[in-house]
């Protein structure tokens, strides 16, 4: 089923299929984090995406809870943008050899996943709650909320030590 498929009739179908692709998304991106923490040379990074490992494998089982309270079958549907996002990130961080320019590459990487699922939970959030479903926005908003709180911690990291380093 595409994203315009003719299969999404109401937001409530919209909702689901929006769910599913963050389910394979966070999916995918718990693949992904164990190769960033090898690439990772600054130590306080490394943590940092070892930390990310771990609530991410929260996000997925908050996201099975969503499915289950809003009585749908937990299933992953494919989601080209976040496969994009991640074989870019493989792409540049590549073949770098210079340390410190490969941990700044690794957070801008992150970084676009986690917007990306900034994105995507904030627009789940909203439909739940239109569609009378609070109790699944307020589980959804536990993962948006430790996604932000990435995005920051990311930001510091690059802002006060890892940008630096590489301009070196």
């Amino acid at each position: 089923m595409g994203f315009f498929s003719k299969d999404i009739k109401t937001l409530d179908d919209l909702f689901v299929h929006t769910l599913r692709d963050i389910y394979y998304a966070e999916k995918e991106i718990s693949k992904a984090l164990p190769d960033m923490i090898d690439k990772a040379t600054n130590p306080m990074l490394r943590k940092g995406f070892e930390k990310h490992l771990e609530e991410t494998m929260g996000h997925i089982a908050n996201v099975e809870q969503v499915f289950e309270m809003h009585g749908v079958k937990a299933k992953a549907v494919r989601c080209p943008a976040i496969d994009g996002i991640l074989e870019e990130a493989n792409e540049v961080t590549g073949d770098i050899d210079d340390k410190q320019v490969l941990d700044a590459a690794l957070i801008a990487a992150a970084q676009a996943v986690e917007h990306y699922e900034m994105t995507r939970y904030g627009t789940l959030i909203e439909w739940a709650k239109q569609l009378g479903r609070s109790d699944c926005a307020a589980v959804l908003k536990t993962n948006l909320d430790q996604e932000k709180a990435a995005d920051r911690k990311l930001t510091d990291l690059a802002e006060s030590k890892i940008n630096l380093a590489a301009a070196e």
